[in-house]
């Protein structure tokens, strides 16, 4: 007779932290009911050979973009659609699939729906039904976790009691102690330090230091921190809506203070945004930080070696103000559940102490949802909310999410710029519920940055392929940008321009639209240009530029509305063998412009709605029908 399995493991893909902090939360639940051996990876540190070894696993799966795994998930997913493995190949193994993602996206989901399939198909056996979080959820996605969590601690315990044999733990969180962090903080003497100054001045400097505290992060080892492709400077900051219009969307243009830009059309940057210094030091004077002292980061002596962030090389000491700046999100994420339970433990005020308990149970999930992520308070307002809690820095350099990224589709052509990029950003703002005014952390420090006053501010960078596959000069293209969505097409006409220039191209058509033309008909002169004297958007080259303004008139014109209008163009071009690109926000546009795509195919070949979609599905899959969409 088989032994009863003891161990559990937790395997997470994550893009964003979400599915990271719920895994770790999976485990931490599964050390409290007294599983004697949890382990939780993240997939792209895992042998996906190897699963066929275990016995009981749950997976904890995000979805990005269009419906696409996680940048961590897809070796393994690769991994796993092996079509030699059998339908027998993970027969013994009994799993759960926990998904993140957000109903306002068409693919919903996409990503566990998929896995929990292809698990079914090698021969694993589901524990419970998958769960699916919604961002969408009035508690977010733990309003189907905490539910789905409980379902699946009471079944496994019913099938390996040996697994959790103190359930009684998990249903009585009063009961939790505070465990150790699982990382600590190593103080050096300030000689151990070099080059942490003037980096302004030394750029190379500047990139080694980034390197050093990202690496030394633990919220961060998820990813694999490369070094910045380029250190860009800005050199134009321009306004594209009206003064007096409430939206601002810039046009800016980055410089490489080095080599040529390596890039292509289609292609993402992402930023690594400064954070106020005034902010920073509000922060570490709340929190009783020595700016000045150097540290290093590492597991506790208790955690397995292979997991020590000190494999990726010497770990060399840093300041931990200059820490904090370029690896800690105080100032515009705000913190997980988890950091509420941890600060209950060290709130020293009755009142304080008895509302965190309140926000970290299940009872207080709501109230939680309302205070924390629906007015998107920061780490530091928390912080100051509760100003009996001094929590050690070795929880918030565990906890304090990280300092991320931020993405923006490339609106240049490396043809036209070969040593710029240029950006189309939406400077991002909102009230909260309870009229408080916020800002986007990325775009309101590049709207800040004066090109003739911040020479000396380094922007770090990296590119990234996109959603959206460069197209050849001889590829017919449908483009359909509303908004910024507007970007990354301003990128493909500039490149075809070009290459115009050298050789025959194909028509392009281009649907654009926004509120009106008075106030936001971004880069107006650029497409008009195009549109005439042979430009590549001319009748005469067989292209076409059509724009819709929403509220110029009495009933709302939206591009879907053009593209129904245009049918006739469409169907000739999609004949001659176009590709059609989409690109801009992810809310209903990309669906209702799909919708009239099929309209278009409906009107004018005679086909069913079914029989249109599934030639969309098809042209999909042949690469000739791409969509890049962002919330």
């Amino acid at each position: 007779m088989a032994m009863e399995p003891r161990r559990l493991l937790v395997l997470y893909a994550s893009q964003t932290g979400n599915a990271m902090d719920a895994a770790e939360r999976v485990g931490r639940e599964a050390e409290l009911g007294g599983c004697a051996a949890v382990e939780v990876v993240s997939m792209d540190r895992f042998d996906a050979g190897c699963l066929p070894k275990e016995r009981v696993v749950v997976f904890v799966v995000s979805t990005t973009g269009q419906g696409d795994p996680p940048d961590s998930m897809k070796v393994f997913w690769r991994f796993l659609l092996q079509r030699n493995l059998g339908n027998q190949w993970l027969e013994g193994l009994n799993y759960a699939v926990f998904g993140l993602g957000d109903s306002g996206y068409q693919k919903y989901n996409f990503a566990a729906k998929k896995l929990d399939r292809r698990l079914v198909d090698l021969g694993a056996k589901p524990i419970i039904e998958k769960g699916l979080g919604d961002d969408q959820h009035p508690s977010g996605y733990e309003g189907a976790l905490d539910p789905w969590l409980l379902s699946l601690w009471r079944t496994l315990n019913q099938i390996y009691p040996s697994i959790l044999p103190r359930m009684s733990d998990i249903l009585h969180p009063e009961m939790r102690t505070l465990e150790n962090s699982k990382f600590q903080v190593i103080y050096h003497s300030a000689d151990s330090v070099q080059q942490d100054s003037d980096m302004s001045e030394h750029p190379e400097n500047f990139v080694k230091l980034i390197e050093r505290a990202r690496l030394m992060s633990p919220a961060l080892q998820c990813h694999d921190e490369e070094k910045p492709h380029h250190l860009l400077r800005m050199v134009t900051n321009k306004r594209l809506t009206k003064e007096a219009y409430d939206r601002d969307v810039r046009h800016f243009e980055l410089e490489s203070l080095s080599s040529v830009i390596d890039f292509q059309v289609g292609d993402v940057l992402e930023i690594l945004p400064g954070q106020n210094p005034s902010v920073v030091d509000a922060f570490l004077r709340r929190c009783n930080l020595d700016p000045d002292c150097c540290i290093t980061i590492q597991r506790r002596a208790t955690e397995k070696e292979s997991l020590d962030p000190s494999q990726n090389g010497v770990v060399h000491p840093i300041k931990l103000r200059s820490f904090v700046a370029l690896a800690m999100d105080i100032a515009s994420a705000s913190p997980r559940r988890y950091f509420f339970e941890v600060m209950s433990f060290y709130a020293t005020a009755e009142h304080e102490k008895e509302k965190l308990q309140h926000f970290a149970s299940p009872e207080g999930r709501d109230d939680l949802y309302q205070y924390n992520q629906k007015e998107r308070r920061t780490v530091l307002e928390v912080l100051e909310d509760f100003p009996s809690v001094q929590m050690p820095f070795e929880w918030l350099v565990q906890l304090v999410p990280p300092l991320k990224k931020r993405a923006f589709s490339i609106s240049s052509s490396p043809l036209a710029h070969p040593n710029q990029v240029h950006l189309t950003v939406n400077i991002v703002s909102w009230t909260t519920p309870f009229k408080r005014k916020r800002h986007g952390l990325c775009s309101t420090w590049l709207v800040a940055l004066d090109p003739q006053e911040s020479r000396g501010v380094v922007i770090p960078s990296w590119i990234h392929r996109g959603c959206l596959p460069p197209p050849p000069p001889s590829l017919p293209l449908i483009l359909i940008g509303p908004g910024t969505g507007c970007a990354p097409f301003r990128a493909f006409i500039e490149q075809r321009a070009v290459q115009n220039t050298k050789g025959p191209t194909s028509p392009v058509l281009f649907f654009f639209g926004c509120r009106s033309q008075e106030s936001d008909f971004l880069y107006e002169h650029f497409w008009l240009s195009h549109s005439q004297n042979h430009g590549v958007l001319s009748k005469e080259k067989g292209g076409g530029f059509f724009v819709a303004f929403s509220r110029d008139q009495p009933k709302k014109i939206y591009v879907q509305h053009k593209i129904r209008e245009e049918s006739a163009r469409i169907w000739r071009l999609l004949n001659a063998g176009a590709a059609i690109y989409i690109a801009g926000s992810s809310t209903k546009m990309p669906t209702d412009v799909t919708s009239a795509v099929e309209d278009v195919i409906v009107k004018e070949s005679g086909m069913s709605k079914e029989s249109a979609s599934r030639w969309l599905r098809a042209l999909e899959k042949a690469g000739r029908f791409n969509t890049e969409a962002w919330s």
